[in-house]
């Protein structure tokens, strides 16, 4: 059974918005051993529907090596019920229902990396079907832009591991608290 990961840039406030305003002065060759070990051991990419548009715009024509060639080739699993043809190479539609992710996460054996996509994480949280939430969270208050929990019920969630990384970039993971 497949273990969906949410990993995100998110800055003091909760902001996950347009990290590349703000995130780029905090990263170094450790925070991105820390992005490459998650890359890395993910069997697919997971996400919604507004990400893959956003991504399927950009990566195919991305020189941005390694990342570009990892996206490209990756298994890509979108929850849509609007999507039917992707053109982006590798991607499949899942329907944007709980059963059909729930019967996806059985089928595939590893990983499922899901970031950038703060309304994705809030619903398969609230249905049970996020297994682990990855923060990389940034010693800046930026103050405005789309929040990770925003008008979202109470879920509680556990601590799993956490690393301050030279920068003050906190890396936490955590799990839903049962």
């Amino acid at each position: 059974m497949g273990k969906i990961i949410s990993n995100f840039f998110i800055s003091l406030d909760g902001v996950v918005e347009s990290p590349d305003e703000w995130h780029f002065p905090y990263f170094n060759d450790e925070m991105g051993a820390v992005v490459g070990a998650g890359i890395d051991t993910s069997k697919a990419l997971l996400m919604g529907r507004r990400l893959y548009d956003e991504w399927a715009e950009y990566w195919p024509g991305s020189t941005e090596e390694p990342v570009a060639t990892h996206f490209n080739n990756a298994s890509k699993y979108v929850i849509s019920g609007s999507l039917t043809d992707p053109a982006w190479h590798n991607t499949t539609v899942l329907p944007g229902d709980v059963d059909a992710v729930r019967r996806f996460k059985e089928d595939i054996d590893g990983d499922i990396s899901m970031s950038g996509s703060a309304v994705t994480v809030r619903w398969l949280l609230a249905n049970g079907l996020l297994d682990e939430l990855r923060l990389l969270v940034h010693p800046i208050v930026v103050g405005h832009g789309q929040r990770l929990f925003e008008n979202t019920p109470t879920h509680k969630l556990a601590l799993t591991d956490s690393t301050t990384l030279s920068t003050g970039v906190l890396s936490l993971t955590y799990v839903p608290a049962s």
